[in-house]
C-alpha cells in the first residue's frame, strides 16, 4: 500500500505543479545542430521499443548515433526530465501528453511509439471470464494518466458498467506481476513487457488483449518540446524518420523481432531475451511497431474518453498537442537497411 500512497502522492504533485514555468531546455542537450547529442526518454518496455533500436541499429550502421537514449524506471521520473529540459524528445503516455499541453507545457507529439501492446491479466485460478465479473474487483493500473485506466473506463462503458462498480489502483507496472501473482489484486493492466511475464512464468491469465478490445490501441507517443522543433527540426526530422524505419524493420520479419529481443534486452532493458520475445512473438500482432502516424480520430477518442473519466480537460485540441509534418507519407518511409545480427 505505501508504494501506492507514494505514486498517487507524486502523480498529484507534478500535476499541480506550473509545469510551463519550470520547463527550461538545456541548451547543452539540445545544440543538436553542433552535432551534440541529444537525450531521448524512455522505459524499458514494448511501448518504447523504437527508440533503443533506432539507437542500435544506427550504431551497427554508422558507428555512431545522433541521440542518447535515456532510460528511466517510472513515469514520474522520465516526465520530470522532460519537464526540467534534460530530454528534449521523450516517449510519454498519450493522455499525458495532452494534459501537459492543457496546463500550458510547450509539447508536441509527432509520432507514435506502437499500436496495441497491452493486455489485461488475471489470475490463472480465478474465475474472471468477462469485464462483468470484475464488478467490486481490484484492478491495477500504471498511472492516472494512462490510457490503461481509459481502457478499463472503455470496457466498463461497453459493458454497461461504472467506474465505481471497480476499484482502480495505481501502481508501477513493474511491481504488477507480483501483485497478481500474491493475488494483491484481481486484475493488472500495463504495457508489456509485464503482462507477458505473468503469462511466461504460469500464474497469470490472459482476460483480453487489447488489440481485440480497442483496435489499434495505442499507449504511448513520441513528444517533442516546441523548441526543439523551431531550433533543430533537423535534428527532429531525423530521430522521426529513424524511430519510423525501426518500426517497419520490427515489424519487417519475424526473424528482427527476435534480434531486437536480443540485443535490446542485454544492452538497454536489463531483462531477460525470453520475455522480449515472448511478447514479440505470441501472438505476433500483440504489439505492432507499423502504421505509426498521428491520426486524428485516435486522438479525438482519447480526449472524449479522458474528460468523461476526469483527466482531461478539453482545452487542448489535436492541432494544439500535435506536429503531422514529419511523417506526411508513412509508405514513403522504408525500414532499415540492416540484415540483423548474425547468427
Amino acid at each position: 500500500m505505501g508504494l501506492w500512497t507514494v505514486a498517487i502522492t507524486a502523480a498529484h504533485g507534478f500535476l499541480n505543479l506550473d509545469w510551463a514555468k519550470r520547463f527550461r531546455p538545456d541548451p547543452a542537450s539540445a545544440a543538436a545542430g553542433n552535432h551534440e547529442k541529444f537525450r531521448v526518454g524512455f522505459l524499458p518496455v514494448t511501448c518504447h521499443l523504437t527508440c533503443p533500436v533506432t539507437d542500435f541499429i544506427n550504431k551497427q550502421l554508422a558507428g555512431e548515433n545522433l541521440f542518447e537514449p535515456m532510460r528511466f524506471n517510472g513515469w514520474p521520473e522520465l516526465k520530470e526530465a522532460f519537464l526540467a529540459g534534460r530530454t528534449p524528445a521523450t516517449f510519454l503516455l498519450a493522455p499525458m501528453a495532452i494534459a501537459l499541453r492543457e496546463q500550458g507545457v510547450p509539447i508536441k507529439v509527432v509520432y507514435l511509439g506502437h499500436r496495441d501492446g497491452s493486455a489485461v491479466m488475471v489470475h490463472k485460478d480465478s474465475d474472471i471470464r468477462r469485464m462483468q465479473d470484475l464488478r467490486g474487483k481490484r484492478i491495477a493500473v500504471p498511472n492516472r494518466y494512462s490510457n490503461q485506466r481509459l481502457l478499463i473506463f472503455r470496457a466498463l462503458n461497453d459493458a454497461g458498467m461504472r467506474i465505481e462498480d471497480v476499484q482502480l489502483i495505481e501502481m508501477p507496472p513493474p511491481d504488477m506481476p507480483a501483485a497478481l501473482f500474491a493475488k494483491a489484486v484481481d486484475a493488472i493492466s500495463s504495457g508489456e513487457p509485464f503482462m507477458a511475464q505473468t503469462e511466461l512464468d504460469g500464474y497469470g491469465r490472459v482476460l483480453w488483449l487489447t488489440k481485440d478490445v480497442w483496435p489499434n490501441f495505442i499507449s504511448c507517443v513520441l513528444a517533442v518540446h516546441e523548441d526543439m522543433i523551431r531550433d533543430h527540426r533537423e535534428v527532429v526530422q531525423e530521430l522521426v524518420t529513424g524511430i519510423a524505419k525501426s518500426g517497419k524493420w520490427l515489424d519487417q520479419t519475424m526473424d528482427h523481432r527476435m534480434d531486437a529481443a536480443q540485443f535490446v534486452a542485454k544492452n538497454y532493458y536489463n531483462q531477460h531475451p525470453r520475455l522480449l520475445e515472448f511478447v514479440l512473438s505470441k501472438p505476433p500482432d500483440r504489439v505492432k511497431y507499423t502504421n505509426l502516424s498521428l491520426r486524428r480520430g485516435d486522438f479525438e477518442e482519447i480526449e472524449k474518453l479522458g474528460q468523461q473519466a476526469g483527466i482531461l480537460k478539453g482545452t487542448a485540441r489535436f492541432e494544439d498537442y500535435t506536429d503531422c509534418s514529419f511523417v506526411p507519407d508513412e509508405s514513403a518511409i522504408p525500414p532499415h537497411a540492416w540484415p540483423g545480427l548474425k547468427k
